[in-house]
Protein backbone atom coordinates (compact mmCIF):
# COMPACT_ATOMS: atom_id res chain seq x y z
CA UNK A 1 0.00 0.00 0.00
CA UNK A 2 1.52 3.30 -1.09
CA UNK A 3 -0.19 6.57 -0.42
CA UNK A 4 1.28 9.49 -2.29
CA UNK A 5 0.30 11.82 0.52
CA UNK A 6 2.55 9.85 2.86
CA UNK A 7 5.39 8.92 0.56
CA UNK A 8 7.68 11.86 1.07
CA UNK A 9 11.03 12.64 -0.44
CA UNK A 10 13.77 13.36 2.06
CA UNK A 11 13.48 17.09 1.39
CA UNK A 12 9.74 17.05 1.82
CA UNK A 13 10.12 15.08 5.02
CA UNK A 14 12.48 17.70 6.41
CA UNK A 15 9.94 20.35 5.57
CA UNK A 16 7.22 18.34 7.30
CA UNK A 17 9.27 17.95 10.44
CA UNK A 18 10.13 21.65 10.29
CA UNK A 19 6.55 22.62 10.91
CA UNK A 20 3.93 21.45 8.38
CA UNK A 21 0.85 20.71 10.46
CA UNK A 22 -0.56 17.19 10.49
CA UNK A 23 -3.80 18.66 9.15
CA UNK A 24 -1.98 19.18 5.82
CA UNK A 25 -1.94 15.41 5.32
CA UNK A 26 -4.72 14.26 3.03
CA UNK A 27 -5.18 11.18 5.24
CA UNK A 28 -3.83 10.06 8.60
CA UNK A 29 -1.42 7.16 8.80
CA UNK A 30 -3.59 4.25 9.87
CA UNK A 31 -2.53 1.56 12.34
CA UNK A 32 -4.76 -1.51 12.52
CA UNK A 33 -5.36 -3.05 15.95
CA UNK A 34 -6.44 -6.69 15.67
CA UNK A 35 -7.10 -7.99 19.18
CA UNK A 36 -10.02 -9.88 20.74
CA UNK A 37 -12.17 -7.58 22.86
CA UNK A 38 -14.71 -10.31 23.60
CA UNK A 39 -14.67 -14.09 23.98
CA UNK A 40 -12.27 -16.33 25.83
CA UNK A 41 -9.09 -14.42 24.86
CA UNK A 42 -10.37 -10.97 25.85
CA UNK A 43 -8.82 -11.50 29.31
CA UNK A 44 -5.41 -11.19 27.65
CA UNK A 45 -5.95 -9.20 24.47
CA UNK A 46 -7.99 -6.19 25.59
CA UNK A 47 -4.95 -4.82 27.38
CA UNK A 48 -2.94 -5.02 24.15
CA UNK A 49 -5.58 -2.94 22.37
CA UNK A 50 -5.29 -0.35 25.13
CA UNK A 51 -1.50 -0.47 24.84
CA UNK A 52 -1.67 0.36 21.15
CA UNK A 53 -4.04 3.26 21.80
CA UNK A 54 -1.58 4.64 24.33
CA UNK A 55 1.39 4.29 21.98
CA UNK A 56 -0.49 6.01 19.15
CA UNK A 57 -1.53 8.83 21.48
CA UNK A 58 2.06 9.28 22.65
CA UNK A 59 3.39 9.37 19.09
CA UNK A 60 0.80 11.93 18.05
CA UNK A 61 1.70 14.07 21.07
CA UNK A 62 5.33 13.90 19.90
CA UNK A 63 4.40 15.23 16.45
CA UNK A 64 2.94 12.21 14.69
CA UNK A 65 4.80 10.46 11.89
CA UNK A 66 6.06 11.96 8.62
CA UNK A 67 4.16 15.09 9.55
CA UNK A 68 0.87 13.19 9.80
CA UNK A 69 -1.37 12.14 12.65
CA UNK A 70 -1.62 8.42 13.32
CA UNK A 71 -5.11 6.92 13.58
CA UNK A 72 -5.72 3.62 15.36
CA UNK A 73 -8.35 1.49 13.62
CA UNK A 74 -9.67 -1.02 16.16
CA UNK A 75 -11.63 -4.15 15.23
CA UNK A 76 -12.85 -7.04 17.39
CA UNK A 77 -12.25 -10.55 16.03
CA UNK A 78 -13.98 -11.83 19.20
CA UNK A 79 -11.72 -14.85 19.89
CA UNK A 80 -13.09 -16.37 16.66
CA UNK A 81 -10.17 -17.63 14.58
CA UNK A 82 -11.76 -17.40 11.09
CA UNK A 83 -13.03 -13.94 12.01
CA UNK A 84 -9.42 -12.82 12.50
CA UNK A 85 -8.85 -13.38 8.78
CA UNK A 86 -12.00 -11.44 7.87
CA UNK A 87 -11.06 -8.55 10.14
CA UNK A 88 -7.51 -8.48 8.78
CA UNK A 89 -8.90 -8.24 5.24
CA UNK A 90 -11.24 -5.48 6.39
CA UNK A 91 -8.34 -3.55 7.91
CA UNK A 92 -6.24 -3.81 4.75
CA UNK A 93 -8.90 -3.56 2.04
CA UNK A 94 -11.57 -1.34 3.56
CA UNK A 95 -9.70 0.80 6.09
CA UNK A 96 -6.45 0.80 4.08
CA UNK A 97 -4.25 0.52 7.17
CA UNK A 98 -0.49 0.83 6.78
CA UNK A 99 0.38 -1.79 9.41
CA UNK A 100 -1.39 -4.17 11.78
CA UNK A 101 -0.51 -4.89 15.38
CA UNK A 102 -2.39 -7.88 16.68
CA UNK A 103 -3.23 -11.49 17.43
CA UNK A 104 -2.46 -13.56 20.51
CA UNK A 105 -3.01 -17.23 19.73
CA UNK A 106 -1.09 -18.94 16.95
CA UNK A 107 -4.30 -20.29 15.44
CA UNK A 108 -5.50 -16.71 14.98
CA UNK A 109 -2.15 -15.74 13.45
CA UNK A 110 -2.26 -18.72 11.09
CA UNK A 111 -5.74 -17.59 10.06
CA UNK A 112 -4.41 -14.12 9.20
CA UNK A 113 -1.25 -15.20 7.34
CA UNK A 114 -2.81 -15.94 3.92
CA UNK A 115 -4.59 -12.59 3.96
CA UNK A 116 -1.61 -10.41 4.79
CA UNK A 117 0.62 -12.32 2.36
CA UNK A 118 -1.96 -12.00 -0.42
CA UNK A 119 -2.46 -8.27 0.19
CA UNK A 120 1.15 -7.55 1.17
CA UNK A 121 0.20 -6.26 4.59
CA UNK A 122 2.52 -5.99 7.58
CA UNK A 123 1.76 -7.65 10.93
CA UNK A 124 3.59 -7.17 14.22
CA UNK A 125 2.86 -10.20 16.40
CA UNK A 126 3.61 -9.59 20.12
CA UNK A 127 3.18 -12.95 21.85
CA UNK A 128 5.41 -15.94 22.48
CA UNK A 129 4.78 -18.68 19.94
CA UNK A 130 5.91 -22.09 18.74
CA UNK A 131 8.26 -20.97 15.97
CA UNK A 132 8.37 -23.16 12.86
CA UNK A 133 7.31 -20.19 10.75
CA UNK A 134 8.82 -17.16 9.09
CA UNK A 135 6.62 -14.94 6.98
CA UNK A 136 7.90 -12.09 4.85
CA UNK A 137 4.90 -10.11 6.14
CA UNK A 138 5.23 -10.71 9.89
CA UNK A 139 7.64 -9.37 12.48
CA UNK A 140 7.58 -11.64 15.53
CA UNK A 141 8.24 -9.46 18.57
CA UNK A 142 7.31 -12.15 21.12
CA UNK A 143 9.50 -15.09 22.11
CA UNK A 144 10.42 -18.06 19.95
CA UNK A 145 10.82 -21.41 21.80
CA UNK A 146 14.55 -20.87 22.34
CA UNK A 147 13.72 -17.61 24.14
CA UNK A 148 11.15 -19.02 26.56
CA UNK A 149 10.25 -22.73 26.47
CA UNK A 150 13.74 -24.22 26.23
CA UNK A 151 15.27 -21.94 28.93
CA UNK A 152 12.33 -22.74 31.24
CA UNK A 153 12.96 -26.48 30.86
CA UNK A 154 16.67 -25.91 31.49
CA UNK A 155 15.78 -24.11 34.72
CA UNK A 156 13.63 -27.06 35.82
CA UNK A 157 16.37 -29.56 35.01
CA UNK A 158 19.35 -27.63 36.36
CA UNK A 159 17.94 -25.64 39.28
CA UNK A 160 14.90 -27.56 40.54
CA UNK A 161 15.91 -31.12 39.73
CA UNK A 162 12.61 -31.94 38.04
CA UNK A 163 12.55 -35.57 36.87
CA UNK A 164 9.00 -35.91 35.51
CA UNK A 165 7.14 -33.42 33.35
CA UNK A 166 3.46 -32.67 32.83
CA UNK A 167 2.98 -30.68 29.62
CA UNK A 168 -0.47 -29.12 29.90
CA UNK A 169 -1.78 -27.02 27.02
CA UNK A 170 -4.81 -25.58 25.32
CA UNK A 171 -5.64 -27.61 22.24
CA UNK A 172 -4.29 -25.63 19.30
CA UNK A 173 -1.13 -25.22 17.27
CA UNK A 174 1.07 -23.29 19.74
CA UNK A 175 0.90 -25.76 22.66
CA UNK A 176 1.04 -28.81 20.40
CA UNK A 177 4.05 -27.65 18.41
CA UNK A 178 5.84 -26.30 21.48
CA UNK A 179 5.28 -29.56 23.33
CA UNK A 180 6.53 -31.59 20.36
CA UNK A 181 9.75 -29.60 20.61
CA UNK A 182 9.90 -29.98 24.40
CA UNK A 183 9.24 -33.72 24.32
CA UNK A 184 12.20 -34.19 22.00
CA UNK A 185 14.36 -31.81 24.03
CA UNK A 186 13.52 -33.58 27.30
CA UNK A 187 14.30 -37.01 25.86
CA UNK A 188 17.57 -35.65 24.45
CA UNK A 189 18.35 -34.60 28.02
CA UNK A 190 17.69 -38.02 29.54
CA UNK A 191 14.01 -37.81 30.54
CA UNK A 192 12.25 -41.07 29.67
CA UNK A 193 9.19 -40.89 27.43
CA UNK A 194 7.06 -42.52 30.14
CA UNK A 195 8.01 -39.70 32.52
CA UNK A 196 6.39 -37.09 30.25
CA UNK A 197 2.62 -36.60 30.61
CA UNK A 198 0.95 -34.54 27.86
CA UNK A 199 -2.62 -33.27 28.00
CA UNK A 200 -4.65 -30.81 25.93
CA UNK A 201 -7.92 -29.10 26.80
CA UNK A 202 -10.28 -26.81 24.85
CA UNK A 203 -10.28 -23.03 25.11
CA UNK A 204 -12.29 -21.97 28.15
CA UNK A 205 -11.89 -25.38 29.86
CA UNK A 206 -13.05 -25.21 33.48
CA UNK A 207 -13.09 -28.71 35.03
CA UNK A 208 -9.51 -29.38 36.08
CA UNK A 209 -9.98 -31.88 38.92
CA UNK A 210 -9.15 -35.04 36.94
CA UNK A 211 -6.16 -33.50 35.17
CA UNK A 212 -4.68 -32.15 38.40
CA UNK A 213 -5.19 -35.57 39.99
CA UNK A 214 -3.32 -37.16 37.06
CA UNK A 215 -0.43 -34.75 37.57
CA UNK A 216 -0.27 -35.59 41.27
CA UNK A 217 -0.32 -39.31 40.45
CA UNK A 218 2.69 -38.81 38.18
CA UNK A 219 4.82 -38.22 41.29
CA UNK A 220 3.63 -41.16 43.34
CA UNK A 221 7.04 -42.81 42.99
CA UNK A 222 8.67 -39.91 44.79
CA UNK A 223 10.24 -38.25 41.75
CA UNK A 224 9.95 -34.49 41.45
CA UNK A 225 7.21 -33.45 39.04
CA UNK A 226 7.07 -30.11 37.25
CA UNK A 227 4.29 -28.66 35.10
CA UNK A 228 4.97 -26.82 31.85
CA UNK A 229 1.82 -24.82 31.12
CA UNK A 230 0.82 -23.61 27.68
CA UNK A 231 -2.76 -23.09 28.86
CA UNK A 232 -4.17 -19.92 27.30
CA UNK A 233 -6.88 -17.44 28.17
CA UNK A 234 -9.42 -17.70 30.97
CA UNK A 235 -8.90 -21.46 31.35
CA UNK A 236 -5.94 -20.50 33.54
CA UNK A 237 -8.32 -19.25 36.22
CA UNK A 238 -9.85 -22.69 36.74
CA UNK A 239 -6.50 -24.45 36.54
CA UNK A 240 -4.86 -22.39 39.27
CA UNK A 241 -7.98 -22.55 41.45
CA UNK A 242 -7.94 -26.34 41.22
CA UNK A 243 -4.27 -26.45 42.19
CA UNK A 244 -5.07 -24.37 45.27
CA UNK A 245 -8.13 -26.51 46.10
CA UNK A 246 -5.97 -29.64 45.90
CA UNK A 247 -3.48 -28.09 48.32
CA UNK A 248 -0.63 -28.20 45.79
CA UNK A 249 2.08 -25.64 46.42
CA UNK A 250 5.05 -24.69 44.29
CA UNK A 251 7.25 -26.73 46.62
CA UNK A 252 5.17 -29.82 45.81
CA UNK A 253 4.71 -29.43 42.06
CA UNK A 254 6.05 -26.23 40.52
CA UNK A 255 4.22 -24.81 37.51
CA UNK A 256 5.98 -22.65 34.93
CA UNK A 257 3.55 -20.85 32.64
CA UNK A 258 4.22 -19.39 29.21
CA UNK A 259 0.92 -17.53 28.84
CA UNK A 260 0.25 -16.25 32.36
CA UNK A 261 1.49 -12.80 33.22
CA UNK A 262 0.53 -9.92 35.44
CA UNK A 263 -2.76 -9.26 33.62
CA UNK A 264 -4.00 -12.82 34.09
CA UNK A 265 -2.92 -12.86 37.75
CA UNK A 266 -4.76 -9.61 38.44
CA UNK A 267 -8.03 -11.58 38.37
CA UNK A 268 -6.87 -14.31 40.73
CA UNK A 269 -6.30 -14.78 44.44
CA UNK A 270 -2.56 -15.38 44.25
CA UNK A 271 -2.03 -16.19 47.93
CA UNK A 272 -1.96 -19.91 47.14
CA UNK A 273 0.10 -19.50 43.98
CA UNK A 274 3.20 -18.01 45.59
CA UNK A 275 6.34 -19.61 44.20
CA UNK A 276 4.86 -20.88 40.95
CA UNK A 277 6.76 -19.61 37.94
CA UNK A 278 6.42 -17.92 34.59
CA UNK A 279 8.96 -17.54 31.80
CA UNK A 280 8.82 -14.32 29.77
CA UNK A 281 11.12 -11.67 28.36
CA UNK A 282 9.74 -8.92 30.62
CA UNK A 283 8.11 -8.56 34.01
CA UNK A 284 6.50 -5.47 35.49
CA UNK A 285 8.83 -5.81 38.49
CA UNK A 286 11.95 -5.09 36.40
CA UNK A 287 13.90 -2.33 38.14
CA UNK A 288 14.96 0.07 35.38
CA UNK A 289 14.27 3.73 34.74
CA UNK A 290 12.71 2.90 31.38
CA UNK A 291 10.28 0.48 33.03
CA UNK A 292 9.40 2.98 35.75
CA UNK A 293 8.54 5.54 33.07
CA UNK A 294 6.55 3.01 31.04
CA UNK A 295 4.49 1.93 34.06
CA UNK A 296 3.80 5.54 35.00
CA UNK A 297 2.64 6.40 31.48
CA UNK A 298 0.48 3.28 31.30
CA UNK A 299 -1.23 3.90 34.63
CA UNK A 300 -1.82 7.53 33.77
CA UNK A 301 -3.43 6.40 30.51
CA UNK A 302 -5.36 3.33 31.69
CA UNK A 303 -5.77 3.67 35.48
CA UNK A 304 -3.60 3.39 38.55
CA UNK A 305 -4.62 -0.21 39.18
CA UNK A 306 -3.55 -1.46 35.74
CA UNK A 307 -0.55 -3.75 35.44
CA UNK A 308 1.95 -4.22 32.61
CA UNK A 309 3.10 -7.47 31.02
CA UNK A 310 5.38 -9.05 28.43
CA UNK A 311 3.22 -8.74 25.28
CA UNK A 312 2.75 -5.06 26.12
CA UNK A 313 6.52 -4.61 26.03
CA UNK A 314 6.61 -6.48 22.72
CA UNK A 315 4.09 -4.01 21.25
CA UNK A 316 6.06 -1.12 22.76
CA UNK A 317 9.25 -2.32 21.08
CA UNK A 318 7.55 -3.27 17.80
CA UNK A 319 5.63 -0.01 17.46
CA UNK A 320 8.69 2.14 18.13
CA UNK A 321 10.79 0.10 15.70
CA UNK A 322 8.08 0.50 13.06
CA UNK A 323 7.98 4.27 13.65
CA UNK A 324 11.76 4.46 13.29
CA UNK A 325 11.68 2.31 10.15
CA UNK A 326 9.00 4.52 8.57
CA UNK A 327 11.07 7.58 9.36
CA UNK A 328 14.18 5.93 7.91
CA UNK A 329 12.31 4.89 4.75
CA UNK A 330 10.36 8.17 4.55
CA UNK A 331 7.29 6.17 3.56
CA UNK A 332 4.77 3.73 5.00
CA UNK A 333 5.17 1.45 1.96
CA UNK A 334 5.37 -2.09 3.31
CA UNK A 335 8.34 -3.23 1.22
CA UNK A 336 10.38 -0.14 2.06
CA UNK A 337 9.53 -0.37 5.77
CA UNK A 338 10.41 -4.07 5.84
CA UNK A 339 13.86 -3.31 4.46
CA UNK A 340 14.33 -0.52 6.99
CA UNK A 341 13.36 -2.82 9.87
CA UNK A 342 16.46 -5.02 9.61
CA UNK A 343 18.97 -4.08 12.28
CA UNK A 344 16.57 -1.71 14.02
CA UNK A 345 17.49 -1.34 17.69
CA UNK A 346 15.35 -0.07 20.52
CA UNK A 347 15.90 -0.13 24.31
CA UNK A 348 13.83 -2.80 26.02
CA UNK A 349 12.34 -2.25 29.46
CA UNK A 350 14.65 -4.61 31.34
CA UNK A 351 17.91 -2.78 30.76
CA UNK A 352 19.10 -4.10 27.40
CA UNK A 353 18.52 -3.47 23.73
CA UNK A 354 16.14 -5.25 21.38
CA UNK A 355 17.52 -5.88 17.88
CA UNK A 356 15.47 -6.90 14.83
CA UNK A 357 17.15 -9.80 13.06
CA UNK A 358 16.99 -10.79 9.35
CA UNK A 359 14.70 -13.70 10.35
CA UNK A 360 12.05 -11.19 11.56
CA UNK A 361 12.62 -12.11 15.21
CA UNK A 362 14.11 -10.06 18.03
CA UNK A 363 17.09 -10.63 20.25
CA UNK A 364 15.52 -10.67 23.74
CA UNK A 365 16.56 -11.57 27.31
CA UNK A 366 14.93 -14.58 29.00
CA UNK A 367 13.46 -13.96 32.47
CA UNK A 368 12.00 -16.42 34.96
CA UNK A 369 9.84 -15.05 37.74
CA UNK A 370 8.17 -16.41 40.85
CA UNK A 371 4.60 -15.40 41.61
CA UNK A 372 4.37 -13.22 44.71
CA UNK A 373 1.39 -12.67 47.00
CA UNK A 374 0.62 -9.28 45.44
CA UNK A 375 0.20 -10.74 41.93
CA UNK A 376 3.63 -9.69 40.70
CA UNK A 377 6.73 -11.70 39.83
CA UNK A 378 10.03 -11.83 41.66
CA UNK A 379 12.64 -12.10 38.91
CA UNK A 380 14.91 -15.01 39.87
CA UNK A 381 16.76 -15.50 36.59
CA UNK A 382 17.66 -13.22 33.68
CA UNK A 383 19.91 -13.83 30.69
CA UNK A 384 21.56 -11.52 28.21
CA UNK A 385 19.75 -11.02 24.90
CA UNK A 386 19.11 -14.31 23.09
CA UNK A 387 18.56 -14.17 19.29
CA UNK A 388 15.16 -15.58 18.34
CA UNK A 389 15.26 -18.71 16.19
CA UNK A 390 12.44 -19.21 13.68
CA UNK A 391 13.28 -22.90 13.17
CA UNK A 392 14.10 -25.06 16.18
CA UNK A 393 17.36 -26.99 16.45
CA UNK A 394 15.57 -29.82 18.29
CA UNK A 395 13.43 -31.26 15.49
CA UNK A 396 15.44 -32.90 12.68
CA UNK A 397 13.24 -31.53 9.89
CA UNK A 398 13.63 -27.99 11.23
CA UNK A 399 17.29 -28.05 12.24
CA UNK A 400 18.32 -27.82 8.57
CA UNK A 401 16.21 -24.70 7.96
CA UNK A 402 17.04 -21.05 8.44
CA UNK A 403 15.27 -17.77 7.83
CA UNK A 404 17.02 -14.79 6.28
CA UNK A 405 14.77 -12.27 4.58
CA UNK A 406 17.52 -9.68 4.26
CA UNK A 407 20.34 -11.60 2.61
CA UNK A 408 18.67 -14.71 1.18
CA UNK A 409 15.16 -13.26 0.77
CA UNK A 410 13.81 -16.54 2.09
CA UNK A 411 12.12 -17.58 5.32
CA UNK A 412 12.56 -21.32 4.81
CA UNK A 413 16.05 -21.95 3.44
CA UNK A 414 17.48 -25.49 3.46
CA UNK A 415 21.14 -25.18 4.44
CA UNK A 416 21.93 -28.71 3.17
CA UNK A 417 20.52 -28.29 -0.33
CA UNK A 418 21.18 -24.54 -0.34
CA UNK A 419 17.73 -23.88 -1.74
CA UNK A 420 14.74 -21.81 -0.70
CA UNK A 421 12.04 -24.35 0.12
CA UNK A 422 9.17 -21.88 -0.13
CA UNK A 423 8.43 -18.18 0.15
CA UNK A 424 4.87 -18.27 1.51
CA UNK A 425 4.03 -19.62 4.95
CA UNK A 426 2.90 -23.05 6.01
CA UNK A 427 -0.71 -22.26 6.75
Amino acid sequence: MIRTTKTLTAAAALTAFAGIASADCADPIKVGVLHSLSGTMAISETTLKDTMLMLVEQQNAAGGLLGCDIEAVVVDPASDWPLFAEKARELLSVHDVDVIFGNWTSVSRKSVLPVIEELNGLLFYPVQYEGEESSRNVFYTGAAPNQQAIPAVDYYLEELGVEKFALLGTDYVYPRTTNNILEQYLQDNGIAAEDIFVNYTPFGHSDWATIVADVVALGEDGKQVGVISTINGDANIGFYKELAAAGISADDIPVVAFSVGEEELSGLDTSNLVGHLAAWNYFMSAETDANTDFIAAWQEFAGTDRVTNDPMEAHYIGFNMWVNAVEAAQTTDVDAVRTAMYGQEFPNLTGGTAVMLPNHHLAKPVLIGEITADGQFDIISQTAEVPGDAWTDFLPESAILKSDWQGLECGMYNVETETCVQLTSNY
